[in-house]
Parts: C-alpha cells; structure tokens; sequence
C-alpha cells in the first residue's frame, strides 16, 4: 500500500508604487514544473541548491501597437533552459546570500498556518530610487521598449557557479504583464507569493 499526495503550486504576483498605493500589477503567474520539481527534490535533499536566489525583469513579453492594443506572448515554461524573452535586470532576493546588498527589503519569507495543507512563500523585491542604473527620470516615456519599461518577470533558482564565477540559475516561474515603466522618480514594490498546496491524500495497493 502506498499514499499518494498530489501538490499544486502557483504565483500571485503584485507590483505596486509602495509611496502612493497605485497597484500597476496584481495577477497569477506561470510555472515551469519541470525545474519546479527538480528544485524541490534538491532542496528536500540538501543538496546545496535549488533555492529561491532572484527576480528576474525583462521587457519581451508584450507588445503594443499604434492604436494602444497590447498583446501577449505565451510564458516561457517549458524545458530547463527557459528564460525570460528578454532579460533586462536582475536583483538577488535570497536574503541568505551575502551578495544580497539590501536583505531587509529583498527577501523571502515562509508562512504557514497550523493544520492547513498549504504553505506560502513571500519573495519581496524593491526597485529603489536610484535603481536600475541608466534608467529614465521621470515614467511617462511614450516608448513601451525601453530596457526598463517591464512587461514580464520571473523567479530564478540558484544552481551553483560556472567555471567563470557565474552562478547558474533556472527559470521557475514566469508571468507576462503589460509595461510597466521604472524611473528616477519612483520605487516599485513587488511582492510576489509562491503558494505549495497538497491537494489530495489517495491510498492504492
């Protein structure tokens, strides 16, 4: 005899002005089950990967045409090299890594209520004032295809370094949005939850 627990997992992502409230983002995510999977096992088993270590930006995901119409292209989800379509900027969250500049303000926390069958992972991240650098200064560029004019975002996981130093990571979650633009002038919060749910509790011989 043997019990089979089945698990869901899925995204809530928010982008938000944390100064005046105006939420530019609040919408589910994608996810890419495959490295999903293989990251969970990793950490389960202590492997020294696996974990959580950025958020990813681009400015790939959509497009928009003369007469304001935006469309979307699908979440890139499949296959261990899957990737934003086009990275821009990238922060460390992990706020165990000592890479990580700004801990208190880009970081994960786990969040579980007794007797319940699901557990949530808080990943916040803080696009400050003067970040990313080169960016425009004020959010009102008529242009949707700037470097930090975002439209999608993902969660990358840690999985060591090359022989150069750089660290490898694996794209676990994606989710496509229309432009959001960062500036000088203004910080974006992102608060973003990973939520690991076991759904059922089957028996078979």
């Amino acid at each position: 005899m043997s019990v089979i627990i089945s698990y869901k997992i899925e995204g809530f992502l928010k982008v938000y002005d944390p100064n005046s409230g105006e939420v530019f983002v609040d919408k589910s995510n994608a996810i890419n089950y495959e490295n999903m999977s293989e990251a969970l096992a990793d950490t389960l088993s202590s492997r020294g990967y696996g974990e959580i270590y950025q958020m990813a930006f681009g400015n790939g995901g959509a497009s928009v045409d003369e007469t304001g119409v935006i469309t979307y292209l699908p979440p890139n989800t499949t296959g261990q090299n899957a990737s934003l379509y086009n990275q821009t900027y990238v922060k460390i969250v992990d706020d165990t890594s000592v890479f990580n500049l700004d801990p208190t303000r880009n970081k994960m926390t786990v969040s579980h209520t007794t007797g319940k069958v699901y557990t949530d992972i808080l990943v916040q991240c803080l696009l400050d004032y003067g970040e990313p650098a080169g960016q425009e200064a004020f959010d009102n560029s008529t242009q949707t295809t700037g470097t930090y004019v975002f439209d999608e975002l993902g969660l990358l996981a840690n999985y060591g370094t090359d022989s150069n130093g750089t660290v490898i990571t694996r794209l676990l979650t994606h989710v496509i949005f229309h432009p959001v633009q960062k500036s000088l002038n203004r910080q974006i919060q992102v608060d973003y939850t990973v939520r690991i749910q076991a759904l059922t509790n089957l028996v078979t011989i």
